[in-house]
């Protein structure tokens, strides 16, 4: 039962990091680009109306739980003879939480809130253009930073299953 529940850990967490670091990558590599392309009040609009839509549970649920199944994993390996599969899950969710959860919650919410709080003056366009430019390339790169996070995260945990599956990397 522990190989079952540890199994399931192990899949859970590397599908939703992989999902997450996906989601990542995915914004910056062409959703900013193209908000970037578009005026800045609708880059702006499109923005907040995501950051509002992502809120939902489906993202939430895999956003927090994702080091959470990777400890768990982690956890359910620490008997031996799969203990040294154990630590790298442990580190994927260690990763996880600094590259991801803190960073999130540190830099880009802050930059969300800021976003849908700012208010043009002046000529709108210029206001707009000028808000969005202090907001894109800054955002864009700490969530590259998550990107890279997740995928860490990811790397380390396939090799905790690589480990686990008594695979050697001696070849």
């Amino acid at each position: 039962m522990t190989y079952l529940l540890a199994a399931v850990a192990a899949g859970l967490s590397m599908l939703m990091t992989a999902g997450m670091a996906g989601t990542f990558f995915g914004f910056s590599v062409g959703v900013m680009p193209g908000l970037n392309a578009a005026p800045a009040s609708s880059a702006i609009d499109a923005m907040n109306a995501v950051n509002i839509k992502i809120q939902n549970p489906v993202f939430l649920a895999a956003f927090l739980l994702a080091p959470v199944a990777a400890a768990g994993a982690g956890g359910l390996l620490l008997a031996p003879p799969r203990s040294g599969a154990a630590w790298p899950f442990f580190a994927a969710a260690a990763v996880y939480v600094v590259g991801v959860l803190l960073v999130t919650g540190a830099v880009n919410v802050p930059m969300n809130n800021a976003l849908a709080a700012a208010a043009a003056h002046g000529d709108p366009a210029e206001a707009a253009a000028r808000i969005w430019a202090d907001y894109s390339a800054r955002w864009t790169t700490w969530n590259t930073w998550r990107a890279v996070a997740g995928g860490v995260s990811l790397l380390l945990m396939a090799y905790g299953a690589h480990r686990w599956g008594g695979g050697s990397l001696d070849g």
